[in-house]
């Protein structure tokens, strides 16, 4: 048995990757991971795990813009019709 520390970003991101993944844990995840270093990248595996990591983070970072426009719209939305509501200044 291993143990490692990280931080909650780091965490968050395994948590993201699994699920990108479809692994079960993030402890199947390590294994997984483990499991590659040990046996090599002879047959481009970490070349995979890798991409698919970036792939994952790339997904998390495309549904944080999109949740940041959402917010823009919102926030300009409200603003507008606080304008309207008080008239000109």
């Amino acid at each position: 048995m291993i143990s490692v520390r990280l931080s909650e970003e780091e965490y968050s991101a395994l948590v993201n990757l699994c699920v990108m993944s479809g692994a079960r844990s993030v402890s199947d995840l390590a294994r997984d991971g483990l499991r590659l270093l040990i046996s090599g990248p002879d047959d481009g595996s970490l070349s995979k795990l890798h991409a698919d990591g970036l792939q994952a983070q790339i997904q998390l970072l495309n549904r944080r813009i999109e949740e940041l426009n959402q917010r823009i719209m919102t926030t300009h939305a409200q603003d507008m019709k606080s304008r309207l509501d008080n008239g000109p200044d």
